[in-house]
């Protein structure tokens, strides 16, 4: 049996909208064939269900914390990202079953607000049953740190990790500049292969650009409380993304995440380093941690490959890429056709999963997703979004 829908319009993502579009969607979910009214009027198709609203493949969200969603509400906002830290410490440690609990919660959140593939960072193993059950495609981020300890240990307990996620897709990664030393950072270079992703937390505070350049602020200050000693990455006079982008491997998609305090230079060095970077936005958690956004308008005429994350529910108050993309279009005037594409098709390419997701394309089964957009185009903090297929 055979679904035929509509919506005021269809946004395919590699074409451009389609007004009164209709979908035929297969009862697993493929699509079969995206028409315009016409096409679909000339052959005669009728019993067409129509939504109000636009019609969108399904949201990628390409950074979470998933093992983290049992913070939600515990951490307080604005306080700047070492405080932020400090808290993550001292709330993190909670019972398992309350943990488990909160992580079903949250992909259920996810699942329930049209995302159909994550990008997840875990430090432990406690989210594998969550997402062996989940209706969502993840791909885990085992993320590794390490700045003043032995890399073998290190390494070696990611690698077991990365393992014990089986069947599940997991790779190794480092955790950000200010936690991984240039010895972990080439053990971990060591271990990815071609094909795999990478992620790395990036320039999210003012304090790591400093701690790099000068030795000061306060990542210094957060260092000398929890007694770790300095080395000769700091106060080099380069800042962060010049200590690690060059120790990253170049032949595998690489994303930067969060980018809150990355420059015009930042972004030319980036360019000549790497060839696969993907950039991604959490525009919420940097307003709930830092309260500041990146230069977006900057990213734009740059014409960098951006992506939108929700980072974790103790940095967030949901997991919810419209959101993202409604705190976008509300503070830096990004349309929803834009955000879109960052939202769907470059997250899918980002994680290497474009043939099945992130456009409306004959022969995908990229989630269905309608988003109750009215003509002026502008997401309210009330749309709603519903999930279809």
């Amino acid at each position: 049996m055979q679904n035929f829908i509509t919506a005021d319009w269809i946004f395919p993502v590699i074409a451009g909208p389609i007004q009164n579009g209709v979908l035929e969607i297969a009862v697993d979910g493929t699509i079969k064939q995206v028409l315009t009214a016409d096409e679909a009027k000339s052959k005669g198709i009728e019993n067409i269900k129509h939504y109000a609203g636009v019609l969108v493949p399904g949201l990628i969200n390409t950074h979470c914390h998933l093992e983290l969603s049992h913070l939600r509400g515990k951490i307080a906002e604005k306080t700047g990202l070492t405080d932020f830290i400090k808290a993550i410490l001292a709330f993190r440690e909670q019972p398992e079953e309350e943990v488990v609990a909160a992580m079903q919660a949250a992909d259920q959140e996810m699942y329930d607000n049209g995302i159909v593939a994550v990008g997840d960072i875990s430090n432990l193993l406690i989210s594998r049953s969550v997402k062996l059950n989940s209706k969502l495609y993840y791909q885990t981020f085992v993320e590794l740190f390490g700045f003043n300890r032995p890399s073998e240990p290190i390494i070696a307990a990611g690698m077991q990790l990365r393992n014990d996620f089986a069947p599940l897709k997991a790779t190794i990664v480092p955790h950000a500049p200010y936690s991984v030393s240039s010895a972990l950072f080439a053990a971990i270079k060591a271990v990815t292969t071609a094909g795999e992703v990478m992620s790395i937390h990036n320039q999210e505070t003012m304090g790591e650009n400093e701690l790099f350049e000068k030795g000061t602020g306060t990542f210094a200050d957060f260092f000398e409380a929890v007694g770790i000693a300095q080395n000769e990455a700091h106060n080099s006079g380069q800042n962060s993304l010049a200590y690690h982008l060059p120790q990253l491997p170049t032949d595998v998609n690489t994303l930067l995440v969060h980018n809150t305090f990355t420059a015009k230079a930042d972004i030319d060095f980036a360019k000549q380093q790497h060839p696969k970077l993907y950039w991604c936005l959490c525009p919420n958690a940097n307003l709930y941690i830092e309260n500041n956004l990146p230069a977006v308008d900057l990213f734009k005429n740059e014409e960098l490959k951006i992506t939108l994350g929700t980072d974790s529910l103790a940095s967030n108050s949901q997991l919810n890429i419209l959101a993202e993309m409604q705190t976008l279009q509300a503070h830096k005037g990004i349309s929803f056709a834009e955000s879109l594409k960052w939202a769907t098709l470059n997250g899918a390419e980002f994680l290497g999963i474009a043939d099945q997701y992130g456009s409306l394309t004959v022969g995908k089964k990229p989630g269905i997703v309608c988003i109750g957009l009215t003509e002026d185009g502008i997401i309210k903090k009330e749309t709603t979004i519903k999930r279809l297929f």
